[in-house]
């Protein structure tokens, strides 16, 4: 099943060249969509990420912070990596799906922390 989130990785740069997935309407699609909403999660998160560890460095608690993300990330692939052992085309938006939550909830406990 991992291979499959692989091989959708690759396409999606090419698919999402010709329309946005998020218009579509079949299972492709609402995977290629999941996969687009977590991406902009994830760079949100790179950004927040950004301007929180200047300043839990800057407090003297950088080193903790940096633990503590690592150890999210960890929780945060056992959370959704069971989600692609499901057989079934929609396992891909399932697991991005996953991976969004945990990531938009990650981003606000971050903004929390500035």
């Amino acid at each position: 099943m991992r291979f499959i989130v692989c091989l959708v990785a690759i396409l999606i740069p090419a698919y999402s060249a010709a329309q946005s997935s998020c218009e579509g309407q079949t299972q492709l699609d609402a995977n290629f969509c999941a996969k687009e909403k977590w991406e902009i999660a994830d760079r949100e998160l790179n950004r927040i990420w950004a301007e929180v560890k200047p300043m839990a460095d800057a407090r003297g608690n950088g080193q903790a912070l940096l633990d503590e993300q690592r150890a999210w990330l960890k929780a945060r692939d056992a959370a959704c990596d069971p989600e692609l052992d499901s057989d079934g085309s929609a396992a891909p938006m399932f697991y991005w799906d996953c991976m969004e939550q945990q990531t938009l909830t990650r981003n606000q406990i971050l903004k929390s922390a500035r």
